[in-house]
């Protein structure tokens, strides 16, 4: 009977040491694969700016469309509308944005408005207005761009 007393518990202790090393050899094998995994990129990391439904406006990646507020029509050749855009942007840089990539896009700055509560920054081509309008609220800055024909 003593033989098989000491022979479990030596059982036991082989059992509890191999279970210990393979929790050992599975948190390695876990630490390894995340060491060779790439870090995900920083979060400052800026999208590309794009253009939305207006191929002349170009628009920061940080700013989506918020469709419920926006309106756009288009005809052959002529697209017009207001696109109102939402996004974690600085107010500064949005106003810096469209100042260097409106003339890009061969638009000329007529004018611009400063409050503490908005922007207004109005634009013009041979044959239409831009008018870009930036506020902000606690956690989102807000900009809308209407595009229209000039009158003739």
């Amino acid at each position: 009977m003593h033989f098989a007393r000491s022979s479990s518990i030596r059982i036991g202790w082989f059992a509890l040491l191999a279970a210990v090393l393979l929790t050992a050899a599975g948190c390695s094998a876990v630490s390894k694969d995340k060491k060779t995994e790439s870090p995900p990129p920083p979060k400052s990391e800026k999208t590309a700016p794009v253009y939305f439904d207006f191929d002349d406006v170009l628009i920061p990646g940080e700013m989506t469309i918020d469709r419920d507020e926006s309106f756009v029509y288009q005809t052959t050749g002529f697209t017009v509308g207001i696109l109102a855009l939402k996004g974690r942007v600085e107010v500064t840089s949005l106003i810096v944005f469209f100042e260097k990539n409106m003339p890009r896009d061969n638009w000329r700055r007529v004018s611009q408005f400063k409050s503490p509560l908005r922007t207004m920054m109005l634009f013009q081509k041979q044959d239409k207005w831009c008018v870009v309008e930036i506020s902000e609220s606690t956690y989102n800055t807000f900009a809308k761009v209407w595009v229209a024909p000039t009158a003739r």
